[in-house]
């Protein structure tokens, strides 16, 4: 639910949470119904641009980096050698732009429902789609749940699910039958993320989602807290499942040697990140 106030705030109202987020706008953009959601674009006074998908805050110019630089650096890091990553959704495709920063990975397959999204991203936040022509990548506008279903079993080493909240589109990349996908398209040792709310806000469904991943065959998981200040509660997270093996730490000498630029990530962040808060751990302990 959103609302764009007479004197010129966008405010996203939050039901569900009982809460609101709201930023100053200078004036809207465009907006685009795609055969699945509203897609909107608004200039921002503070946050640059500001992308809004059917009514919720998706992503925006100023604080971007956090979201995309922990759905992507903590996998491949905590990976021996990533080689073939698959990213479903990411439309706006920051995180695609995150992954080819790793020279070692030769593949990376992007597939997300909505071209609109895409299309947006290209106009209003070129500097997320910068790596989108790299020889690596694929850019695909498709059903991602029908991608890994059909994956070949144990060809990929990474799976991101970079989607939106379990509503709409995104529904179906919160449930068993998906993550069994993901687990059977995974080789050894490969790891999948996906964003996993709000630890605040959505507890429940992160523990759902913990339980699930861990009953379809996941071995050990790990849920790393970051901000997300247009988020509600400006905390969220992204929980990364391994199979076949348990966590053993990260590369932390490949990321202190890193030549690419990041914003927010480095080793101390990633320590950090690993360190689960108590009421967290009491939540998941209580399963």
């Amino acid at each position: 639910m959103a609302n764009l106030e007479a004197n010129r705030w966008f405010t996203e109202i939050s039901d569900r949470d009982g809460s609101a987020f709201s930023l100053r706008v200078k004036r809207k953009l465009d907006e685009k119904q795609s055969p699945f959601q509203l897609v909107e674009m608004f200039e921002t006074t503070d946050f640059g641009n500001l992308m809004i998908i059917d009514g919720c805050t998706m992503v925006s110019t100023r604080e971007n980096f956090f979201y995309h630089e922990m759905m992507s650096h903590p996998a491949l890091f905590s990976h021996p050698a990533p080689k073939n990553v698959v990213i479903i959704g990411g439309g706006d495709c920051g995180t695609l732009r995150e992954v080819l920063k790793h020279p070692g990975v030769e593949t990376v397959t992007q597939i997300d429902i909505d071209e609109v999204v895409t299309e947006m991203s290209l106009k209003y936040f070129p500097e997320l789609c910068e790596s989108n022509n790299d020889p690596r990548a694929t850019v695909m506008f498709d059903d991602g749940i029908k991608y890994m279903k059909e994956a070949a079993p144990e060809s990929i080493d990474v799976v991101i699910v970079d989607g939106t909240d379990p509503v709409g589109p995104g529904e179906g990349l919160f449930n068993h039958a998906f993550y069994k996908s993901c687990l059977a398209a995974l080789r050894p040792g490969g790891i999948m993320i996906q964003q996993s709310e709000s630890p605040l806000m959505h507890m429940p469904l992160l523990c759902e989602m913990r339980d699930a991943m861990l009953e379809v065959g996941f071995a050990d998981l790990i849920t790393m807290p970051f901000p997300q200040p247009i988020y509600p509660s400006g905390l969220w997270s992204a929980t990364m499942a391994r199979k076949g093996e348990a966590f053993n730490g990260f590369r932390e000498a490949d990321v202190n040697a890193a030549t690419f630029q990041t914003e927010y990530y480095n080793s101390g962040i990633h320590k950090g990140a690993l360190a689960t808060p108590n009421f967290m751990k009491r939540a998941f302990e209580k399963k």
